[in-house]
C-alpha cells in the first residue's frame, strides 16, 4: 500500500492507497511541537484501528506546506515503516509545466491539486482549495500550471471578526436560514458564508475572463461542501483531490 501524507497548516491528512483505490483516510491536527516519534505513535494507532499492519505500507509520498514538519514526517515514515518517502518539491517529476516566475515558491499542495484535477478533466481549470488559506490555481488546456490567487481562508476571516469585534460572539460557520439575518448569529453567518461565496464567484469570474479559455471549476478542502452548493461558479467538488494527486505523482516518479 502507498501512504500519502498531506501536511497542511491546520490538519495533516494521511491517505492509504491500495492500487488506485483510497481505502483509508485519517485527519489529525497539525502541531509543530510534536516529534516524529509522537506522530509515528499516533499514525500506527490509527492504522491499527483499521487492522492495517506497518508491513502493509510499502511506500510513502509527502506534500508539506509546513517546512518545520517536513523532516519529522520523513522520520515518521523511516521509523514506523522502514521506507524513504518521496517529497513533493523541486526535482520531482510532475508531468506539468510550472509557468510561475519562481516555481520554487509554489506550494506543494497547489501543484498536487493541479496535477490531480488535470488528470481527471483534461481541460482548462480553476482549482479552489478551501484550506487555512483559500487558493485558486489555474491550469491551461495543455496542462500547464499558470499561477493563481491566495486569499485568507474562511476560518481565518471569521476568527479575525470574533477577535476584533468585542460585542460579537463566536458562531458556527454554517449556512444561515436567509441572507437577511434577523439576529446577531444569523447576521454573522450570512456575512461569513455568503460574503465568502461572493469572494469565490467574483475571483473565479475575473480569473476566467483573464485566462480567455473555458475552465472547469473544481473545489476541494474542508469547507468546499459548504460553499460549493451556494456558488454559481463551482462545478464539481472532489474531497480527495490532494491525496489523489499525491498518488499520481508517486506513480510518475517510479522507474
Amino acid at each position: 500500500m502507498l501512504l500519502a501524507i498531506d501536511v497542511g497548516n491546520t490538519n495533516i491528512v494521511y491517505g492509504l492507497f491500495d492500487g488506485t483505490a483510497l481505502v483509508h483516510q485519517f485527519r489529525v491536527e497539525t502541531s509543530r511541537g510534536r516529534t516524529a516519534d509522537e506522530y509515528a505513535v499516533i499514525l500506527r494507532q490509527l492504522l491499527a484501528m483499521r487492522d492495517v499492519q506497518p508491513t502493509d505500507v510499502e511506500a510513502a509520498i509527502i506534500a508539506s506546506v509546513v517546512p518545520a514538519l517536513t523532516d519529522p514526517m520523513l522520520d515518521l515514515v523511516r521509523r514506523a515503516f522502514g521506507h524513504e518517502a518521496l517529497v513533493v518539491g523541486p526535482g520531482i517529476r510532475t508531468g506539468m509545466a510550472i509557468l510561475y516566475e519562481n516555481p520554487r515558491e509554489v506550494g506543494a499542495d497547489r501543484i498536487v491539486n493541479g496535477v490531480a484535477a488535470y488528470e481527471r478533466f483534461h481541460t482548462g481549470l480553476v482549482v479552489v482549495d478551501f484550506g487555512t488559506a483559500t487558493t485558486f490555481d489555474c491550469v491551461s488546456p495543455k496542462g500547464e500550471y499558470l499561477g493563481g490567487v491566495i486569499a485568507p481562508g474562511i476560518q481565518i476571516s471569521a476568527d479575525a471578526l470574533f477577535a476584533r469585534a468585542a460585542k460579537l460572539p463566536r458562531v458556527e460557520i454554517a449556512k444561515p436560514p436567509r441572507a437577511v439575518g434577523r439576529n446577531t448569529q444569523h447576521s454573522m453567518q450570512s456575512g461569513i458564508v455568503y460574503g465568502y461565496v461572493g469572494l469565490v464567484d467574483g475571483l473565479v469570474d475575473r480569473l476566467v475572463e483573464e485566462l480567455g479559455f473555458p475552465c472547469t471549476v473544481v473545489a476541494t478542502g474542508g469547507l468546499a461542501r459548504l460553499i460549493a452548493p451556494l456558488s454559481r461558479t463551482i462545478q464539481d467538488v472532489d474531497d480527495d483531490l490532494t491525496l489523489t494527486g499525491l498518488r499520481i505523482l508517486y506513480e510518475r516518479n517510479q522507474g
